[in-house]
């Protein structure tokens, strides 16, 4: 019998759809994990064989207490994980959808006052601000804290004041009952509120060029901080000249040998701060007014980008082993009612009370049509959302 491993294991291979879906599962909840590909390691290979009575499935993976999962579905890892996903009970004041810094920071406020508060959070509570490397402008840590650290703060806050938090849950659909607000989520549960807050924030922005799409997950990826270490000593592309890209491209080149920011336009946006930091660190280039025009994979692996030079017209092939994008976010917005209104973005318009067209259902956060999309103006709206949720609740 193989002792028990220190870290969940994952087997799997670059091309196989499952394991990508596996690695996104475990990156969105910020789960450590230890990655093989069983076609570069015979002795893995070997050993999900033996595992499996001589058949070579995968992704195969291994847990810390000896368990092992093989071909799981999300619902599976979420229960050996144990993620809550289902809620104790039908009917609550507010339902909030997204755990990102609007949810919970609204969740704190209503809860704190006697609302019954539940959070639906589609990944892991905290949002996407957990995956970032370093918060350096939200208000009151002068050294700057992991975002990390952020999301684990302001859950644990939340939780205190007995808001209940379901993730690995998504919203399929709102609708009006009478005088309730219905949420129905993608597994058939049904839950009723008398108020509902959309903190659904965005999620980045793909190319949508030949060959990205069968990519996602083993050669391009959207988060650094997640998948950075397969990426060692390695060749990697950040596509992006904003401040993401450039942020995101300080923390891979702490792993990859040399990281290349690659720009649409003829200049970079990033700040003149982030451009002096990337200019002063070793293994890392910037080249602009350039344009991914098509990936290739073989095998699920990155076999080369094509790339168009936008002032000459030249064409190149770049060989990176990895890309990484931040081009620019669309919002978690296709789930809503047609009923409530959108900006010609798909933002969801408000009024000063971020409420929506759709009484009762409000909005804050990244999501919204007019925030700034930063965490701490987040935070601030899910305060004051919670303030305005109050003032509709003691009116109807």
């Amino acid at each position: 019998m193989s002792p028990k491993p220190a870290n969940i294991v994952v087997y799997g291979t670059t091309w196989c759809p499952d394991c990508r879906r596996a690695k996104q599962f475990f990156g969105e909840h910020r789960i450590q994990y230890d990655w093989v590909d069983i076609e570069q390691n015979a002795q893995a290979m070997a050993e999900v064989e033996r595992l499996n009575d001589g058949k070579r499935i995968v992704p195969t993976i291994l847990f810390p207490d000896g368990a092992r999962l093989v071909e799981p579905g999300n619902e599976q890892l979420a229960q050996k994980l144990g993620l809550h996903s289902a809620a104790r009970q039908s009917m609550y004041d507010v339902i909030i959808i997204g755990g990102g810094p609007a949810g919970l920071t609204t969740s704190i406020y209503t809860a704190r006052e006697g609302l019954q508060t539940l959070i639906i959070e589609r990944g892991a509570a905290g949002g996407q601000v957990g995956n970032a490397q370093l918060l350096d402008n939200y208000p009151g840590f002068d050294e700057g804290i992991p975002g990390a650290e952020l999301a684990r703060r302001l859950t644990n806050q939340a939780t205190r004041f007995g808001v209940e938090i379901l993730q690995t849950t998504a919203v399929e659909e709102i609708t009006r009952d009478g005088r309730y607000l219905r949420v129905r989520t993608t597994d058939e549960a049904e839950y009723a509120a008398n108020a509902v807050l959309a903190a659904t924030g965005t999620r980045y922005r793909r190319l949508d060029v030949p060959g990205e799409r069968k990519l996602i997950g083993s050669a391009v990826h959207f988060c650094a901080t997640c998948d950075a270490p397969f990426y060692k000593d390695k060749n990697v592309l950040v596509v992006g000249g904003g401040n993401s890209g450039f942020q995101e491209g300080l923390y891979l080149s702490r792993y990859a040998r040399l990281v290349t920011i690659v720009e649409f336009l003829p200049e970079v946006r990033a700040s003149k701060v982030l451009q002096d930091t990337v200019a002063a660190q070793p293994g890392m280039e910037i080249v602009t007014n350039h344009a991914i025009q098509a990936m290739h994979a073989d095998r699920g692996k990155l076999a080369g980008v094509e790339v168009m030079d936008r002032g000459t017209g030249e064409a190149k092939t770049w060989y990176p082993d990895g890309i990484f994008i931040f081009t620019g976010m669309d919002p978690n917005s296709e789930f809503l009612p047609p009923e409530i209104q959108r900006d010609s973005h798909g933002f969801v318009m408000t009024g000063a009370d971020l409420q929506t067209s759709m009484p009762g259902v409000f909005a804050a956060g990244d999501v919204r049509s007019g925030s700034t999309k930063q965490a701490a103006a987040a935070a601030g709206e899910g305060a004051t959302a919670a303030l305005m949720i109050h003032e509709h609740l003691r009116s109807t």
